[in-house]
């Protein structure tokens, strides 16, 4: 199978919610996807870009993703967030997961990042494997937190 991995242009954003949406359902939380393509466009295409994304094509249709953006760690300095990869189910086992992430890897490094980091579902096994056979360190002992929007609001009701 022959396929490209290039950056995403704006027009790309609605093959990019598609794909955002496809995997909310994987995830089984369809419900949460609350962007819109304008959000997308704005986001990623305005005045200050808030992530890149990468994007893999078979045929000139898109079948996968990879986004990121920057955060900033207190011990390592400017790091890489990988928000999602995602290969379009019928694809997966295709190596266009591989090229995602080697695409991924290759930019932080070129950014001079001093790590890349993402989170995966710990029932995605599939997932688990695919990242620690690449070489990856699964934090096992580490919790994600967040505070969505409801829960902010509350905390902050209570200052």
């Amino acid at each position: 199978m022959t396929f490209t991995i290039r950056k995403a242009s704006r027009e790309d954003m609605a093959s990019v919610l598609n794909l955002i949406e496809e995997l909310a359902e994987f995830e089984k939380e369809p419900q949460e996807v609350e962007l819109n393509i304008s959000d997308l466009e704005q986001a990623g295409f305005g005045a200050s870009p808030q992530f890149t994304c990468f994007v893999a094509e078979v045929n000139s249709v898109i079948v996968g993703l990879a986004l990121v953006y920057y955060r900033f760690s207190t011990w390592k300095g400017r790091v890489l967030h990988l928000e999602d990869l995602i290969v379009r189910q019928k694809m997966r086992g295709s190596g266009l997961g591989t090229a995602l992430l080697d695409a991924v890897v290759k930019y932080g490094n070129e950014q001079g990042v001093k790590r890349i980091s993402w989170e995966v579902l710990d029932w995605n096994e599939p997932a688990i494997t695919f990242y620690e056979n690449k070489g990856a360190d699964v934090k096992r002992d580490w919790d994600v937190v967040h505070l969505n929007e409801k829960a902010i609001q509350n905390y902050l009701s209570k200052l």
